[in-house]
């Protein structure tokens, strides 16, 4: 292998990590101390530890199937669901509306849904590697209607 191909597979495998990084510097989280929040409600430093490692299973999940196969579904439900994912957090945090970004959510598990299905039909290790990040966005719905009824 050599290094033009391994910067190529890199690139793919922390694409999401770079933007989620990129877009962090534009989010105003500042005020997440201030909210009431439902119970089980982690403190604020989890976010960024349990962000990472989920956008890095993304690019790994992605690049693993595109080893098998360069699939234009695949490839369009993965990009759409990384779009949707990064909206999020300026939709919850930066303009304040919880429960917009509630439903905002549930685009973004059923975005995830779709990529793990057809993820299964080419790859299966990138469809279970993207079970913690279903199981976090199921979490994430719990918080994000929290604070749009305590707050």
């Amino acid at each position: 292998m050599n290094i033009k191909n391994i910067i190529k597979d890199g690139f793919i495998i922390f694409l999401p990590l770079i933007l989620g990084g990129i877009c962090s510097i534009f989010i105003n989280t500042s005020e997440y101390k201030s909210f009431y929040r439902p119970p089980l409600s982690p403190p604020g430093i989890v976010f960024p530890i349990v962000w990472s490692i989920l956008y890095i299973l993304m690019g790994l999940s992605f690049y693993l199937s595109k080893r098998k196969a360069d699939d234009k579904q695949i490839n369009l439900t993965y990009y759409l669901g990384l779009v949707i994912n990064l909206i999020w957090p300026f939709i919850f945090f930066n303009f304040k509306l919880y429960f917009l970004g509630a439903i905002w959510i549930v685009f973004i598990i059923i975005t995830l849904v779709r990529l793990i299905i057809l993820y299964n039909k080419v790859n299966k290790v990138s469809a279970y590697l993207q079970i913690p990040y279903l199981l976090w966005l199921c979490f994430a719905l719990y918080l994000n209607i929290g604070v749009f009824i305590l707050n």
